[in-house]
């Protein structure tokens, strides 16, 4: 074998990415606050500039927006409501998105809103009004039960493990020598059922209380899975009690508080800053008007006067941070001006939901919006992750508008996978006396509306939308008609 070294010439083309667009693309994925935290290192190890804070920034939204800016919690598309009767009834939809079945037995609902009204005042303002802290309530519920200093020392070693529904962890190991101390907190701790281990657990804690914990209770919350079913036939085998003292315990236990923690803030509260506002406007394309939001685009000042070093090295230093201020402030304006022409073009294809409401919602994918534009997909990716919307129908992620076409078997225009869940809401909201619709029964209603969606589909949209199967929903009604 012939080994030999030489030297060819070779060009080629590749594509180099400077530090000042790297610098553009990492700002444009950043939400309001990793901006806010990446201007303050970047403040901090530039003498020449300084953060500015919002209300400096930039001068107060008109009154007219300024409702839809306080804080609201994002809020899930499946989770809106359409005008119509049968959406804002509900009837026979109950749950979170997707809630297990302890949700659905004892018929906790999701708590999702929409913006503030006109008196609820700035977020600043809200966190004030926030419920107080899950962990602060629980160390003062063990000093409360502790007198002596060893006990409340190692009872204030569970208070980090709450989550939030006030329980502790599952996995949580726990001595056994401490047991009689846990016991005993949560035999005396309020609200009843906080500390406790389990689902079971905190209902038999509250029912201990009320001194309805019994050996035929005991074994109902030992079997709440088919409590949640409805499945009374099993439950009469397994206690021997009719089926019409089992609807009095199922009503029993639904006045209990599956999550004594919630009326609590786990921790510091989240507050959403939209990063645009979307206003009607009479003489605005479409009738809507998108602006920026000030308190979701922190600013920088350059001082420029603090440039009059003495020394080489010091002026080399400072011309470099100049440099690097122009570059950073060049980019937050770039940032800006595409968030706003995303935002705008988003408004735009989607202005009939804005006007009537969650089944209007129209297919709409990262590339129409990219074409629109004059944008690559993937900068329309990084421009709506994690940047919300503040709208008359709440406040919501970008991402949310964003749905896929189902195609429509007339052959007329494609419904957003959104508007179709909303309709299978809708549909199920109407069972009564006329009987329980099967997935089946849905896709033929839907086929008629001209709405082409194969049984399987159904199923995965109804579950979630955190909807039970037709069998279950038909032994619910069944025992409200006994229950009623």
């Amino acid at each position: 074998m012939n080994l030999s070294m030489n030297l060819q010439v070779r060009q080629s083309q590749s594509l180099t990415m400077t530090p000042q667009l790297l610098q553009s693309i990492r700002l444009l994925q950043f939400h309001h606050v990793e901006l806010l935290a990446f201007l303050q290192r970047e403040a901090d190890a530039n003498p020449l500039l300084e953060l500015v804070a919002p209300a400096e920034a930039a001068p107060p939204l008109p009154p007219s927006a300024e409702p839809a800016v306080a804080a609201a919690d994002p809020v899930p598309l499946s989770g809106w409501q359409d005008d119509g009767p049968a959406f804002r009834d509900g009837a026979g939809v109950e749950g979170e998105r997707h809630p297990d079945a302890a949700d659905r037995l004892l018929d906790v609902r999701g708590t999702g809103s929409a913006a503030p009204g006109p008196d609820a005042g700035s977020w600043e303002d809200r966190i004030g009004e926030e419920a107080p802290s899950l962990h602060a309530h629980a160390l003062a519920e063990i000093a409360e039960v502790f007198a002596r200093g060893e006990e409340r020392r190692l009872a204030e070693l569970w208070f980090a493990d709450l989550d939030a529904s006030g329980f502790l962890h599952a996995d949580l190991d726990l001595p056994s020598d401490l047991l009689p101390l846990l016991v005993r907190l949560q035999d005396e701790a309020e609200p009843a059922g906080l500390f406790a281990r389990s689902l079971p657990d905190c209902l038999a804690i509250q029912l201990r209380r009320r001194d309805r914990f019994d050996p035929v209770m005991a074994t109902v919350v030992a079997n709440l899975p088919l409590l949640a079913k409805r499945d009374f036939a099993a439950l009469s085998r397994l206690t021997g009690e009719s089926e019409a003292d089992l609807l009095d315990i199922l009503g029993e236990i639904r006045r209990l508080d599956p999550r004594p923690g919630s009326a609590f803030a786990l921790g510091a509260p989240a507050v959403v800053v939209p990063d645009a506002v979307v206003t009607r406007e009479a003489g605005a394309p479409n009738g809507w008007r998108v602006s920026l939001n000030p308190e979701a685009f922190p600013r920088l000042r350059v001082h420029l006067e603090r440039g009059g070093a003495a020394g080489a090295e010091e002026r080399t230093f400072l011309a470099q941070c100049r440099q690097s201020a122009g570059w950073l402030q060049r980019s937050l304006e770039g940032r800006a001006r595409t968030i706003l022409k995303v935002a705008d073009e988003i408004v735009r294809q989607q202005s009939a939901f804005l006007s009537r409401g969650g089944g209007h919602l129209k297919p709409m994918t990262l590339m129409d919006v990219a074409a629109a534009v004059g944008m690559h997909e993937s900068t329309i990716s990084r421009v709506t992750a994690g940047k919300y919307l503040a709208t008359p129908r709440g406040t919501m992620e970008m991402k949310a508008f964003f749905s896929a076409a189902i195609a429509a078997s007339d052959g007329g225009d494609a419904h957003s996978a959104e508007s179709v869940k909303l309709r299978i809401r809708a549909l199920i909201a109407t069972e009564g006396a006329g009987g329980v619709l099967s997935d089946d029964d849905i896709a033929a209603r839907l086929k008629e509306e001209g709405i082409d969606l194969a049984r399987r589909t159904v199923a995965k949209y109804r579950e979630a939308l955190g909807i039970a199967s037709s069998v279950q929903r038909r032994r619910e009604m069944k025992a409200r008609r006994l229950a009623g």
